[in-house]
């Protein structure tokens, strides 16, 4: 439903310009298109357009409680207290590379007992990915067999596509349809199992707590909460429901969307072998066997334009998650009341064929000048941008270019056996995000491959 909705407000974008409207049910929204429209809208005018639309669904498992689907004073420290914490607990910094660096054998070690036969990747990468954000948020990693972990990110993959459907936007258009829904009880399923999990993990940590020494995102926050009860102020947002929901959020967020776009990154090299060859050829001449680090970055223009223009063409979040408008404004000769349901639309961005030489194909020199240095572009807005831009694009970015090198100096991924690269299908798997469709892939050991070439 969502990837109708999107290809479907491109289409529009066509016809009627960078800025119309649709109506989904009895809702009015509002939809930008292009590059400079949406930046007008999150940058320019970022405090016009920075609330967050909250759907039924959204509503019914968040009320109003976390980061992501929040507003007001609650969204603001919860932002403010999450930004402030993951830095110290090195989102984007050394601790970040460490924890990354730490986890990176382990899945590695997985690829290998595969012994050069096709796999999913979903479950493995999701897994190491996952545990990147679960060492901040709770201050350790989990085993890949451990079955509460497993849980959590099954069902938080599984939560996040059920989101996308058909039938929970019909619900978002048409409450009262709820009871008839399967996905809904689904859903609410899947939260009261997470709610039941992080509750428990946190109440572990609490009975652990050393406020001299937190460990993670949750010590860190349950010593704000102590602190501020200690103090007699008992009507804080530090409170168990921000907890439970940031810490959710935080968890899913950090997980799907740079799980997902390494598996797109995975499957692009090998859909595309000569562009792989050209990556390993980069990292094997500049870093050779030793373990690709943060800094190795500037020095690898070429991997770096791959992964970006990666972010780019899978487009994992191709309508944002909708905004709006926190009062009456005047966007470009329309008046928008406030409370408007507002879509930036990301993949109108993303593709905007004004800021993009190639915008519907795989062409790392969209982020490469002619001598072969790696260039930024103004228009990559795979984050989005103003005041609700990802709060972990530091993390991603790091958790992309490490993991991705590493798995290409060690790896040469090829589709499986009697599937050439012209049938991968690169068609997305329909959701609130977009994953690659199901699909295995062969990951042959590069010694092994060299010793036999």
């Amino acid at each position: 439903m969502v990837y109708f909705m999107y290809t479907l407000s491109v289409q529009l974008s066509k016809k009627y310009g960078p800025i119309f409207t649709v109506h989904f049910g009895p809702k009015k929204v509002v939809v930008l298109a292009g590059y400079k429209t949406v930046k007008q809208a999150l940058v320019n005018q970022a405090e016009d357009f920075g609330d967050r639309d909250i759907t039924p669904v959204f509503y019914d498992f968040n009320q109003g409680h976390g980061i992501l689907f929040a507003n007001g004073d609650s969204w603001k420290e919860m932002r403010r207290f999450a930004l402030t914490n993951l830095r110290d607990f090195g989102m984007g910094k050394k601790g970040s590379e460490e924890k990354i660096l730490e986890e990176i054998p382990y899945l590695i070690e997985v690829l290998e007992k595969h012994e050069g036969k096709a796999f999913d990747t979903a479950q493995p990468v999701l897994y190491a990915v996952s545990n990147i954000i679960s060492a901040i948020v709770y201050g350790s990693r989990f085993e890949y067999t451990d079955p509460l972990f497993t849980g959590m990110v099954d069902r938080a993959k599984e939560s996040i596509h059920l989101t996308g459907s058909a039938s929970i936007q019909m619900y978002n258009m048409f409450p009262w349809l709820g009871p008839w829904i399967n996905n809904l009880t689904r859903l609410k399923k899947n939260i009261a199992d997470m709610k039941m999990e992080v509750t428990e993990l946190v109440r572990g940590l609490k009975e652990t707590l050393n406020p001299h020494m937190c460990r993670g995102f949750v010590d860190s926050f349950l010593v704000r909460k102590q602190t501020l009860e200690e103090s007699g102020n008992m009507d804080s947002f530090y409170h168990d429901d921000n907890l439970v929901f940031s810490v959710g959020n935080l968890f899913a967020a950090g997980t799907d969307t740079t799980g997902t776009t390494l598996r797109w990154g995975l499957l692009l090299m090998a859909k595309y072998p000569h562009i792989q060859d050209q990556v390993q050829e980069e990292i094997s001449r500049v870093i050779g066997s030793r373990q690709p680090l943060v800094e190795d970055r500037k020095n690898l223009p070429y991997t770096d334009a791959v992964i970006h223009e990666t972010q780019r063409l899978a487009n994992i979040v191709p309508m944002s998650i909708p905004h709006t408008t926190s009062r009456d404004v005047t966007f470009q000769g329309y008046f928008i009341k406030k409370g408007t349901s507002v879509i930036p639309l990301l993949t109108s961005v993303l593709q905007d064929d004004s800021e993009w030489e190639s915008p519907n194909t795989f062409n790392p020199s969209h982020f490469l000048d002619e001598q072969g240095g790696f260039v930024k572009r103004d228009a990559f807005m795979a984050f989005s941008a103003g005041r609700r831009v990802c709060l972990g694009e530091g993390l991603a970015r790091m958790e992309l270019f490490l993991f991705f090198t590493s798995l290409l100096q060690c790896f040469h991924f090829s589709p499986p056996p009697g599937v050439t690269e012209d049938d991968l299908d690169l068609t997305p798997l329909l959701g609130f995000t977009l994953n690659p469709s199901p699909h295995q892939l062969s990951a042959v050991s590069r010694s092994r491959q060299l010793q036999y070439s």
